[in-house]
């Protein structure tokens, strides 16, 4: 049975990811390795938490000695490392939280595969060819775009906020370990995902949560930020297609092919609610969006193209967002 090593699994994608996984590889054991911050919920595993393939070990990545107590512990075959610090605010008001867990985690975690899987630089020990690191980061690394261009695979980084600073930094430390050391590592750059299990400080969950609450919806500036949405069960096939076939040291750009604007997703959120729950007063949940004062160095336009793993992998998308909204939406009432 293969030992397959998800950081970061009680998270919004881990979770979603894991339960994928789980249900598609039946001979696969999943190890979850999640420190349990704010942003994660062992409730989000409720439909795999008593599996004999599922084993949770509460571990903080930015401590060496825990990571390599797992490593030692556990023969891992494959880590797909999504533990990190996400929320751009956040990393506004700590920035060293971001460096310590976004970057000295992720430092952390090659460390130990390379110490467990390579017997020097450019030697694999025996019987651990195959064995693969896999990065997933963002879009944002990128920085932002105009009204025009979608961000490419050899697009220069551009880091505009702390977050994507971090993530920028963990990116290079991933791809010098390929370089310099031969580790066998794949890079995702996913665009802004949505649905179920998501963290209530994202905009998607805030809209919702504030709407239904009869509470003033927050949109930054004047909401003509535009994000390209990527559904998170979308990206977890793009991350196992990228995980099991993408080739060692190439990096995928994972994107939605979805731009709006954050004006226009608040408007369908609530529209979407003015159906399935409507307002005791009987008007539309858009009479509570409120403009509020833009985030600090709000990047304007972030857009992927997706080409490089349309074409190498076949991975697309299902291109149902409204369905997939409405599902989002339910869940979270």
């Amino acid at each position: 049975m293969k030992n397959l090593l998800i950081t970061g699994g009680c998270g919004f994608i881990g979770s979603n990811l894991l339960l994928h996984l789980h249900e598609k590889y039946p001979d696969y054991q999943l190890l979850n390795l999640d420190k349990l911050t704010y942003a994660a919920d062992p409730k989000h595993l409720s439909g795999i938490d008593s599996s004999e393939r599922y084993t949770f070990l509460q571990a903080d990545i930015s401590n060496f000695s825990q990571v390599a107590d797992i490593f030692k512990n556990y023969d891992i075959e494959g880590v797909i490392h999504l533990a990190a610090e996400s929320h751009v605010d956040n990393s506004i008001e700590s920035p060293d939280e971001f460096v310590h867990t976004n970057v000295n985690g992720t430092f952390n975690m090659l460390k130990a595969v390379y110490l467990n899987w390579m017997d020097a630089p450019g030697q694999t020990k025996k019987g651990y060819e195959h064995r693969r690191f896999h990065h997933v980061s963002t879009d944002e690394v990128y920085g932002s775009l105009g009204e025009t261009g979608l961000f490419t695979e050899s697009t220069p980084y551009a880091p505009n906020s702390p977050y994507s600073a971090t993530k920028a930094a963990s990116d290079m430390l991933v791809r010098s370990y390929f370089h310099t050391y031969g580790l066998n590592t794949v890079i995702t750059n996913c665009s802004n995902n949505f649905g179920p299990r998501q963290h209530t400080e994202k905009l998607i969950p805030v809209i919702i949560r504030k709407a239904v609450a009869e509470e003033p919806i927050p949109i930054y500036g004047d909401g003509s930020n535009v994000r390209d949405w990527l559904y998170v069960r979308d990206h977890c096939t793009a991350l196992d297609l990228s995980f099991h076939k993408g080739i060692a040291g190439e990096t995928y750009n994972i994107g939605g092919d979805n731009e709006m604007s954050n004006n226009r997703v608040a408007k369908y959120v609530c529209d979407i609610l003015d159906e399935l729950q409507p307002r005791k007063n009987g008007r539309s949940y858009n009479e509570l969006i409120a403009f509020v004062k833009d985030r600090p160095g709000h990047d304007w336009r972030y857009a992927i193209d997706s080409t490089k793993i349309n074409n190498d992998l076949g991975w697309r998308t299902l291109e149902k967002f409204e369905e997939n909204l409405a599902e989002t939406i339910k869940y979270y009432i």
